[in-house]
């Protein structure tokens, strides 16, 4: 056998090998939860004819906004802006105002969570507007219901201000 013979020789058995020990440890679950991690990590981006379809179909107000310097549209959409204001009922014990203040922060918690809100926090005064929650909703029946059922509302210790509010589709806060 010559030298060439020899080397495809080992080759093959090298690849046989290799090919029977991989499957030893294969099993078809791994091949779906693989499957599923890397769908998991590769990010869609819808077009944005795509992104207008869906927001239109699911209610919400847009327009596109033509960039006059860079001749670039951009996606707007019409979000609502609910300011938490001081309410009238600001007599509870501390132990109740801190018992409403768990769950204030788990009720917007669960609006960011379920996606009806984008983002959410205090303002750094001690004036009568205390904070805001931008709702990523079709109407401003909807965010108003959502805003009222935030538990220092129901206590009255907040009152709500809802406006609408346009914004860039899909921009980052910088």
């Amino acid at each position: 056998m010559n030298t060439r013979n020899l080397s495809i020789l080992l080759l093959l058995l090298a690849v046989s090998f290799g090919c029977k020990n991989s499957e030893e440890g294969h099993h078809p679950d791994n091949d779906r939860s693989s499957l599923q991690e890397l769908k998991d990590s590769v990010v869609v981006k819808k077009s944005v004819a795509q992104l207008k379809e869906e927001l239109l179909g699911n209610g919400f107000e847009i327009f596109d906004y033509v960039d006059t310097k860079t001749g670039d549209t951009t996606l707007m959409q019409q979000y609502f802006i609910a300011f938490l204001k001081r309410g009238p009922n600001r007599s509870q014990s501390k132990e109740e105002t801190d018992s409403l203040q768990v769950l204030h922060l788990a009720h917007l918690g669960r609006m960011y969570e379920e996606g009806y809100a984008d983002i959410s926090g205090p303002f750094g005064d001690d004036g009568e507007i205390r904070g805001i929650t931008i709702y990523n909703v079709p109407t401003l029946k909807m965010a108003d219901s959502l805003a009222k059922m935030d538990p220092m509302v129901k206590a009255g210790r907040l009152v709500i201000e809802i406006h609408p509010w346009w914004a860039a589709k899909g921009f980052p806060l910088r």
